[in-house]
């Protein structure tokens, strides 16, 4: 058999087997080993077969191989597994006592090494074919991979056809590895479990309503964020900035929605630090310069995600408690995933300029018996994320915005989005903490999806953009602002008296009535600074004969501009599909712009005087029509 030319450049005693390769491991060594899908499979079996080798200790971010042999006594007697982040296969073992769990923050791992607050005797790596000018390339696991390799007194590279070779920092010369064992095999491959369809659809949904073009895009580990990239096809020109590729972003890519264009760090480029997935994702990262491959130090830096216009980080969670502190890492005292870069990139995202981030998760775990959104986290539970980070969490019956919100208006967004089974034991609990008021009711108990499709987007004259959505309870301060904005006039054609007062109290009344179907809100939001503020309510409830009665308010600062008559049409569709036939109105006589918007739509309205002084417009749907148009 022919020896490969790049062997032939290497001095002799550089090329060896893989048993000489191993004797530089001694008893009590530590060891560090390349990450997940990059570990090098060949020196690790090799490795643990040599039952001369013991009491050492090994360091590895994501380990797959390893799981095969934590059943084994003597495994386990003789080797300290200590992992940055539990993947799936680890674990029951981890459950068992059998690994030690490092929580550390994925951008500041290597600096452990660089400090020796780990100390590293060998690094176990995997690497391609050195080139004609002596670099190989560490392909799809730079992350942590180069700075232990750099740190480590010993290198051992098992050298694989199969790696690919990666764009950007990801090369290492020949001269800074002391080993080279050439063994050719498949990489570790990687498909994330599907997580239920309907689930990952509606909280994509959701996501693609927040995610914008030109957004920079950061995905966390996990099979829900990885089903979500499916719902962004939509979009324009995102970038990807994020840790980990998977065989769910080649889509995006392959159909040019992600170009990198726009990305103000490292643009026409996808970062990332590691690869995990397909042997087809592996041939197509392999020499393909649309990815720049760096360090962790580099990629999870909070300072540097920043430098990232409009970086938008979605990331998972287990559970989120009514105040929005996050737990990713375990389930009550049992470690079940790690920490991560969840924490880099929301305080990257929170930096950056139009940046911000996104927890999402299902709204309950198993089979649909525990709530994930909950009163406070489970016992043991640890606090990844903390509630001063948090901006939006989404679950598949919406989207909570916490960010610059106090402990009420976070329980209200929380408790809307968990599961409407949960929802009123969830708002006791509140109370039970003094977190809201004692009256407070609690979100309607059944699933409001349907009025998703209750959105609408108004361009103003002027130039400014309206959001016309339904009002929801956890709206109640923006609504109570709204009012406390209007001029006197304004409320007194609204109300027909001079209230001065729109109290907690009279609000919970409005929330008793409406039921979204009977009685329904619409709002209209507009932009101010990085905040959506209150401009217009748009109602009608439940009158005589299948009539419903309508009623609008319009900020002063917006009238004119074709809201009312926007939002009236958009009723009339819900009204319609709610079996009504017609709107009625009290409107003062001296209202005669609300009158022509009404007459305007219903030139057949019926205008009767009333006793009080103000005028009762009826006004008959079009029988001829299906919908509005």
């Amino acid at each position: 058999m022919s020896v490969p030319e790049w062997q032939q450049r290497l001095p002799g005693d550089k090329v060896v087997t893989t048993q000489e390769a191993l004797a530089v491991i001694n008893n009590g060594c530590r060891v560090f080993i390349g990450t997940g899908c990059g570990e090098p499979q060949h020196l690790i079996h090799t490795m643990v077969a040599d039952k001369t080798i013991r009491d050492v200790m090994i360091y590895q971010m994501l380990s797959h191989t390893l799981a095969q042999y934590l059943d084994d006594p003597s495994f386990v007697s003789r080797f300290s597994l200590k992992l940055f982040f539990i993947s799936e296969s680890m674990r029951k073992a981890v459950y068992e006592g059998k690994i030690d769990y490092l929580p550390t923050y994925l951008s500041q791992i290597p600096k452990l090494f660089e400090n020796y607050h780990i100390g590293l005797d060998v690094a176990l790596i995997q690497v391609s074919p050195p080139d004609q000018f002596g670099y190989c390339s560490l392909g799809v696991s730079v992350d942590i991979t180069r700075s232990a390799l750099e740190n480590a007194e010993q290198v051992i590279a098992q050298v694989n056809p199969d790696m690919p070779r990666t764009w950007g920092d990801s090369l290492v010369h020949t001269d800074d590895i002391n080993f080279f064992v050439p063994y050719e095999e498949p990489l570790v491959t990687y498909q994330p479990a599907l997580p239920e369809e309907h689930i990952s659809r509606r909280i994509g949904h959701f996501i693609s309503q927040l995610v914008r073009d030109g957004d920079t895009i950061q995905i966390g580990f996990g099979a829900l964020t990885n089903a979500i990239l499916q719902h962004l096809t939509g979009k324009k020109n995102l970038g990807f900035h994020t840790q980990l590729i998977t065989d769910a972003m080649l889509p995006l890519i392959e159909q040019k929605v992600v170009t990198n264009k726009l990305k103000t760090i490292v643009p026409r480029r996808v970062v990332a630090s590691l690869c995990m997935g397909t042997e087809r994702l592996y041939r197509f990262v392999d020499d393909n310069p649309i990815f720049d491959f760096r360090s962790s130090e580099f990629v999870s830096d909070p300072a540097v995600i920043a430098r990232n216009d409009n970086l938008v980080s979605i990331s998972s969670a287990l559970e989120v408690d009514l105040t929005g502190q996050v737990c990713s890492d375990s389930l009550g005292y049992r470690f079940y995933s790690g920490i991560g870069d969840q924490v880099d990139f929301i305080r990257g995202a929170a930096m950056s300029k139009g940046g911000f981030s996104i927890i999402a998760l299902p709204s309950t775990a198993k089979n649909g018996t525990v709530s994930r959104i909950v009163s406070h986290l489970s016992e043991g539970a640890g606090v990844a994320t903390t509630r001063g980070d948090v901006n939006f969490v989404v679950t598949e019956y919406g989207c909570a915005e916490l960010q610059g919100k106090g402990i009420y208006q976070r329980v209200m967004e929380l408790a809307q989005i968990a599961h409407p089974k949960f929802r009123s034991d969830l708002i006791e609990a509140a109370k039970k903490h003094h977190y809201i008021f004692a009256d407070q009711l609690p979100p309607p108990d059944k699933d409001l999806i349907f009025l998703e499709k209750y959105n609408w987007q108004i361009n103003l004259k002027g130039g400014q953009t309206a959001l016309i959505r339904p009002l929801y309870p956890s709206d109640e301060f923006e609504y109570r602002n709204f009012f406390y904005s209007l001029k006197e006039e304004t409320i007194f054609r609204r109300f027909f008296y001079k209230m001065s007062l729109f109290s907690h109290e009279v609000v919970q009344q409005d929330w008793a009535e409406m039921d979204y179907h009977n009685n329904i809100s619409l709002i209209g939001r507009v932009q101010r600074g990085g905040h959506y503020e209150v401009m217009a309510i748009g109602s009608y409830s439940r009158g005589e004969d299948n009539y419903a009665e309508v009623a609008f308010v319009v900020h002063d600062h917006f009238q004119g501009k074709g809201v009312a008559s926007n939002m009236l049409e958009y009723l009339e569709q819900i009204a319609r599909e709610n079996g009504f036939i017609g709107f009625v109105a009290s409107v003062l006589n001296e209202n005669q712009t609300m009158l022509h918007v009404l007459q305007k739509r219903y030139p057949a309205a019926r205008l009767t005087p009333e006793p009080s002084g103000e005028m009762l417009v009826t006004m008959p749907f079009d029988q001829s029509a299906d919908a509005p148009h």
